[in-house]
């Protein structure tokens, strides 16, 4: 089976690459903007046409779009998000190659939800930031193409590799410093939002799932599970042998102390955040699961202590 997967060196992209070159039956080839990719193209300044003539040239059978941003301004989201994702679908539609697609959403696109809910793909989407926003709009546009097409919505990714400005990334960068510095003591804030943690190497596992099947429309890849980051702390301070008292900052984030998983202002970009979460997604958020397993066959493997166990060695190789 040849893939292409758009975005092999991003976050996910990384693993998925991992999962399909462990399978002997894939045939891989990487397009990105980067220089080790297979292929060098940008889905966001680059024409339908272009992509077009590449697609019938290595006439894959199922094309994967990792490929995207997730900070940055709402004129960036979207040319990374919406407008990339417009060009792979009009490609394809152009294409003889009858590529299946599979692109990766994100558990944003629903926005804020009831506290002690599931949300399922029948969940009406109130993306409550320009991420989400941008997003959903290249979800409408996988689901309208008239393609072979799924879209996974992916929660929130942990694991290795978990970026330093997310929120696990932020948490274990601020134990690292307070164990170099012998601080008895950890101020955080912003540690009441509960989410759904899927590690990113079930995600990638998914993704292979979804490219084998014939599922299309949405489908959501999550744990089931929301955890509330301050039980994430407590289980990632055991993980890192650290002694000393987590204590939560109350009261809304002052300028000097973002709570933890709020982006840190961009130089050109400073002055107040306009969402109070930066995902745009309130303080509660879990996925309804069903839908991966009755239609992929997939269920999450690694639980949240692995996960932060990854990332709290990866912090630690820092020190």
């Amino acid at each position: 089976m040849r893939v292409l997967l758009i975005g092999a060196n991003g976050y996910l992209g990384r693993f998925v690459a991992d999962r399909l070159l462990a399978d002997p039956a894939v045939q891989l080839t990487a397009l990105g903007r980067g220089d080790d990719a297979d292929v060098r193209f940008d889905l966001a300044s680059g024409s339908p046409g272009a992509l077009t003539r590449f697609l019938d040239a290595v006439h894959p059978g199922v094309v994967i779009n990792c490929a995207g941003a997730t900070r940055g301004g709402a004129r960036e989201l979207t040319r990374h998000n919406t407008v990339a994702v417009a060009t792979v679908c009009e490609a394809l539609r152009r294409s003889g190659c009858g590529a299946r697609l599979v692109q990766i959403g994100c558990g944003a696109e629903y926005g804020p939800s009831q506290p002690g809910s599931s949300t399922a793909e029948d969940a009406v989407p109130r993306p409550g930031g320009p991420y989400g926003v941008s997003k959903l709009a290249a979800t409408e546009l996988v689901l309208g193409s008239g393609l072979d097409a799924v879209v996974l919505r992916v929660f929130s990714p942990a694991g290795p590799g978990t970026p330093a400005g997310s929120p696990l990334g932020r948490l274990a960068e601020a134990m690292r410093r307070a164990m170099q510095s012998g601080d008895g003591e950890l101020k955080l804030g912003g540690l009441g939002v509960q989410r759904d943690f899927i590690d990113v190497r079930d995600v990638a596992r998914a993704v292979h799932a979804a490219s084998l099947s014939a599922a299309q429309g949405v489908i959501n890849i999550g744990s089931g599970r929301a955890v509330r980051l301050r039980d994430a702390a407590a289980v990632l301070a055991r993980v890192a042998g650290y002694g000393g008292t987590l204590h939560e900052l109350d009261g809304p984030p002052g300028p000097m102390r973002a709570p933890i998983g709020h982006p840190r202002p961009e130089p050109d970009h400073a002055g107040p955040v306009a969402y109070p979460y930066p995902d745009g997604c309130g303080s509660w958020q879990q996925a309804d699961v069903r839908t991966a397993r009755d239609r992929l066959g997939w269920r999450p493997r690694i639980n949240l202590e692995e996960s932060l166990a990854d990332i709290w060695m990866e912090a630690a190789c820092r020190i």
